[in-house]
């Protein structure tokens, strides 16, 4: 009797260990049928790994082990979960790993719940871990053929997984920074969130709700989506880097499209386990450009002044990231203008979502990555890489210029706008 199993190619092989380790869920077989549980095991250690990253674990081993840090690894650390106690780092990562599994156990819990009816109670446990993890590691990962969509009406699976997203995408500090403000508040003592998580939890928040209301009004009169308003807050929740859907992205209308291609691009916020130019940085750029309106020399987020060299390490994050999404599009473009669906309507578009769900590590398809040639898998495999490690890298890049040189020219005139 033949296997059901097919053996992946190197090509396709590399394309979904990479989709795993970047926290991606772009995938070009379907994970629950063509993987063994083996594979799927190892799908689901890298999507752990990838999710609380690499550096994270191999410092979390060292301090573990009974060794110190390195400064070049506190400093490592410090960039990656914008977090400025150095001497509780060490500290900081075990809180991580115990929040990430008690987040990860709990969240499980109303899926197994939901599940164990109709699959029993030994796959619902499998299939609610998997999930579980796969949703706050914001990967995207999915065992079932159709994704989420069969529970797009399900109030308990669809809040359940928009709950873990959103944990996943705020940050460890952040996520630490609230449990310290309201165990201070139950105990009736004086304390305030930090910048980073006024930032952060004012733009998520304002990012999701956004995004519900423009792709519910949207999808309203749209029969192939039948857009709930549940399931476009569902949709406006994983856009920022989870990669599940409950309503078929490819049956999206077109403006539906550029509004979560937005929302793939500006993703999660720093030191979580999203991707995309992360959601301070684009706070950071739309303070900038009020400042600019109003003339201010000074850029103010809640009442604090952001440093230059933030607003600095923003504009190349934003401008470099802009132009490895257009240089690759028009590569993708190119390389698939042969392909089966290179000749459809509108398929630039979907070339471009595509590779913003790449980058962005989202995960997002209209459901042309089975239909990719070869070359432009290879493409996309490097564009998710980049996409994980890019921005944080160019941010660290910059923090460490060496010494300004002790000469300066005198300033030039050019009219710009």
């Amino acid at each position: 009797m033949a296997s059901k199993y097919q053996r992946l190619n190197l090509v396709d092989a590399l394309f979904t260990a990479t989709s795993a380790t970047c926290v991606t869920g772009l995938t070009v077989v379907d994970t629950g049928q063509q993987f063994t549980l083996f594979g799927q095991l190892v799908i689901l250690l890298l999507l752990q790994v990838g999710g609380l990253g690499i550096m994270t674990f191999s410092i979390f081993f060292t301090v573990l082990m009974g060794k110190r840090m390195s400064m070049a690894d506190k400093l490592v650390m410090q960039d990656t979960l914008q977090y400025f106690e150095l001497d509780n780092i060490g500290r900081l990562i075990k809180r991580i790993l115990l929040v990430t599994l008690s987040i990860e156990v709990l969240g499980a819990i109303p899926l197994f719940l939901r599940w164990r009816a109709g699959m029993g109670a030994e796959k619902a446990f499998y299939y609610a871990i998997f999930h579980s993890v796969s949703a706050f590691c914001n990967a995207g990962f999915s065992l079932f053929p159709k994704g989420m969509e069969p529970f797009q009406h399900d109030i308990i699976i669809n809040l359940g997984m928009i709950s873990l997203i959103t944990l996943g995408g705020l940050g460890f500090v952040v996520l630490m920074d609230m449990t310290r403000f309201f165990m201070l508040k139950l105990k009736k003592k004086s304390c305030r969130l930090s910048l980073q998580s006024k930032v952060v939890l004012s733009t998520s928040l304002g990012l999701i709700i956004t995004g519900t209301l423009l792709i519910w009004l949207l999808e309203l009169n749209n029969p192939a989506t039948d857009g709930t308003f549940l399931s476009c807050l569902f949709q406006s929740v994983t856009a920022r880097t989870a990669g599940f859907n409950t309503l078929p992205i490819g049956a999206l209308s077109t403006t539906s499209l550029i509004i979560i291609i937005i929302l793939m691009y500006i993703g999660a916020s720093p030191g979580s386990t999203g991707g995309g130019i992360k959601t301070t940085s684009f706070t950071i750029f739309v303070a900038t450009l009020r400042s600019m309106v109003y003339d201010r020399e000074q850029v103010h987020l809640f009442h604090r002044t952001i440093p230059r060299k933030s607003i600095h390490k923003v504009a190349a994050i934003i401008g470099l990231s802009a132009f490895l999404i257009i240089m690759a599009t028009i590569a993708l473009i190119l390389t698939e203008k042969n392909q089966a669906f290179g000749a459809q309507k509108g398929y630039p578009l979907r070339i471009l979502f595509e590779v913003v769900s790449a980058f962005g590590t989202v995960g997002l398809s209209t459901g042309i990555t089975p239909m990719l040639s070869k070359l432009a898998r290879f493409f996309v495999t490097l564009i998710m890489f980049i996409g994980r490690i890019g921005p944080l890298t160019l941010a660290l890049a910059l923090g460490r210029i060496k010494t300004p040189p002790s000469y300066k020219y005198p300033e030039g005139r050019i009219t710009v706008g």
